[in-house]
């Protein structure tokens, strides 16, 4: 039908944003011109320039969800890539935009997206997309290793992943979508599952320091993480823990993180928070290890452990490599209609196709 006709095109929200920059200029390497979304021209001028292009016809500016939506509803793209944050309520809206036919990939990774995405997936198949979310180092670090590691076995009874991300920073702002990740996480506080169920824990729970195998270490900390779903729905297994280096381990933190937690659950004060995060300045450093690693620990009925690692370079350009990758393999039609996580929709590889290596325990 002439509605569900579809321009072909990738659409990168939120493309001058890091994240953005480096998939636009990854796209670019692969031949691939994509149209630039974001709130001020000058920015997406300069943006594309720097890759080479002037295409005026490829740039859309549009400020605020709603906005964004309309320009998706009347662009009609194959594949929107959202790097916009806030994946709660843009996600939703977004996903709903390219519906019926068109694509979606996010870098969701918060317990409240995740999940409302995945749980789209009858909706996907019926509307013949594929809708990605957690397409960023996290998600996809831990459960392509739960998912190499569980290959032709039974549902294991345990699975614990960790996911240690190593960031040089750039000097510049924090940015809404970091902010709002960070914000979210601490409202949420820990997540676990538990015979098949979700159930509550602390931000924090469970510090450990672990013994990477480059030789050097990693502490991280339980957190409510979109590894978390990923982790559950790969394997099958009743019990799912995980951590990240992103979490709290100090003693202290972790102490008033329920205070924190409850003043948080106040919208107004949320909303206020995420504002003053997102402009804080930061000063540039190099990454705090030579590599990011994803970890699993899987565990059968039978007392079978299998452990498995990803090692991965900076854990910013691994994201970045990987939405870059999955937003390919959409565009070239080799989704599955649904809702997915990256190994989910494309298998384990898929890690390994955006620059990560498997290394065995």
């Amino acid at each position: 039908m002439a509605e569900h006709t579809r321009s072909g095109e990738i659409w990168v929200l939120g493309a001058t944003g890091r994240i953005g920059r480096s998939v636009v200029a990854g796209l670019a390497r692969q031949g691939v011109d994509p149209v630039l979304v974001g709130r001020r021209r000058a920015a997406l001028v300069a943006l594309q320039a720097g890759s080479g292009r002037e295409n005026a016809d490829k740039i859309v500016v549009a400020d605020g969800t709603e906005a964004i939506a309309d320009a998706l509803r009347a662009g009609r793209p194959a594949v929107v890539v959202n790097l916009i944050g806030n994946y709660a309520e843009t996600a939703r809206v977004f996903a709903d935009a390219v519906l019926p036919g068109g694509h979606y990939v996010d870098l969701a990774a918060d317990p409240v997206a995740v999940p409302q995405v995945l749980d789209r997936h009858g909706e996907a198949v019926d509307a013949g997309s594929t809708l990605v979310t957690g397409a960023g180092f996290g998600v996809l670090a831990a459960e392509a290793v739960v998912a190499a590691l569980c290959a032709d076995r039974p549902v294991p009874d345990h699975v614990r992943v960790d996911a240690l991300a190593s960031v040089a920073m750039e000097a510049g702002v924090v940015g809404e979508a970091f902010a709002s990740s960070m914000i979210e996480g601490m409202r949420n506080g820990g997540l676990r599952y538990e015979n098949g169920r979700l159930v509550k824990t602390r931000l924090g729970a469970d510090p450990k320091t672990l013994t990477l195998p480059d030789g050097e270490t990693a502490k991280s900390a339980g957190a409510a993480t979109g590894e978390l779903f990923a982790a559950q729905r790969v394997s099958g297994a009743p019990a799912v823990t995980a951590t990240s280096a992103l979490a709290p381990t100090s003693p202290v933190v972790r102490a008033v993180l329920p205070v924190a937690g409850a003043l948080l659950s106040i919208l107004p004060l949320r909303r206020f928070l995420v504002r003053q995060m997102a402009q804080a300045k930061m000063k540039a450093s190099p990454r705090p290890r030579r590599h990011s690693w994803g970890h699993a620990v899987v565990t059968w009925p039978d007392g079978t452990v299998r452990e498995g690692w990803l090692r991965a370079d900076d854990g910013m350009d691994y994201t970045a490599a990987v939405i870059t990758e999955v937003a390919q393999r959409l565009a070239r039609g080799e989704g599955r209609p649904g809702a997915y996580t990256p190994a989910a929709a494309f298998g384990a590889d898929v890690a390994v196709s955006a620059g990560g290596t498997f290394v065995p325990a």
